[in-house]
């Protein structure tokens, strides 16, 4: 699909953030001060049940103790990725295409009406509850390319993301995370500890898979009613993909390709890119790509990024107002 525009503004792709995103105090702001933005996470939070009450109390309260664990940040990231896409929608904007990353995918998949929001959070649950039962892991971001890490890595540990080149997210359990993390300083290599206490998009969660296909194929799906660039394929999500069970099941195990999908998507047009997530996570990774950096398409964030300034923080949504505004779309918000 080619959707390089001669004339108006350039089409929005909603963009959303998975594990590792996540930061106290993200999107606090906006809950009671934006009124669809705090209904989305309220019905979010209604469908979490008993998990809700401690959930809402951490967001609100921006606590740190615990976000990193899935429990806590995926239902977290979710319901934020999910509420941002429906502020951003009632001011009139229609996504061309969504992009989500990890989790963010699921977000995707209720946005594109792939599934509903109520099958989207029980399979969230399931998912995250087998998650936990995982033995203890992690991830860890690296600057080098796969050929590169080839001979470095010990058995266990692999490629859990290819967010761009040179930028990879290795999963794994935590003795040989920490031995990879070991050798790979010992050679120069510039590692970070990505926030995740699970080894995600690794062999470690196919346990998980195997829990949670049953689940879905229980689940109504429907092929995407907006253009789905998938974060496991690279390209955009084909119909007979979205109503697969296993599909949906095995993404928790299988690596997230989103500088591929990336790749894919600024090849067919020239785009504004909205990152719906937390902390500029996504905006970061996609200004590197040379479709941003040399001005063809363009990103955007809605929040913030963590530990911000006040000024920052409240000034993030009219900063993009503005900006989505300047592409000239047409807004219906103040």
């Amino acid at each position: 699909m080619e959707t390089t525009a001669k004339s108006g503004p350039r089409p929005v792709v909603l963009l959303f953030a998975g594990q590792g995103a996540q930061h106290p105090g993200m999107g606090r702001h906006l809950y009671g001060a934006e009124p669809v933005f705090t209904a989305a996470m309220e019905n979010v939070f209604d469908l979490l049940g008993v998990r809700a009450e401690r959930l809402r109390a951490d967001f609100l309260a921006g606590r740190e103790d615990g976000l990193d664990e899935a429990e806590q940040a995926q239902p977290l990231l979710f319901a934020l990725g999910y509420a941002t896409a429906r502020l951003i929608r009632s001011w009139g904007v229609r996504p061309a295409a969504l992009l989500g990353h990890s989790v963010g995918e699921a977000v995707a998949a209720v946005v594109a009406g792939v599934m509903s929001l109520p099958d989207a959070v029980r399979l969230l649950i399931t998912r995250t509850e087998a998650a936990t039962r995982t033995p203890p892991g992690g991830m860890l971001a690296v600057a080098a390319s796969p050929d590169t890490l080839a001979s470095l890595l010990p058995e266990g540990v692999v490629v859990g993301a290819l967010n761009g080149p040179r930028q990879i997210l290795l999963a794994g359990a935590k003795a040989p995370l920490a031995e990879a993390e070991s050798r790979l300083r010992a050679q120069g290599v510039l590692c970070r500890r990505a926030r995740a206490r699970q080894g995600f998009h690794s062999q470690l969660m196919d346990p998980v898979v195997a829990s949670a296909l049953p689940d879905v194929a229980r689940t109504a799906l429907r092929p995407p009613a907006v253009r789905l660039y998938s974060a496991y394929t690279g390209h955009p999500l084909g119909s007979a993909e979205a109503v697969d069970p296993s599909f949906w099941a095995r993404q928790i195990a299988e690596p997230v390709l989103f500088g591929p999908a990336l790749d894919r998507l600024l090849a067919n047009g020239n785009f504004l890119l909205i990152d719906a997530g937390p902390g500029e996570s996504l905006l970061s990774l996609a200004r590197r790509h040379p479709a941003i950096a040399s001005g063809r398409s363009d990103v955007v964030a809605v929040l913030p990024p963590a530990r911000a300034a006040a000024d920052l923080v409240h000034g993030a949504l009219p900063s993009a107002v503005r900006r989505i505004r300047s592409e000239g779309h047409r807004l219906s918000v103040q």
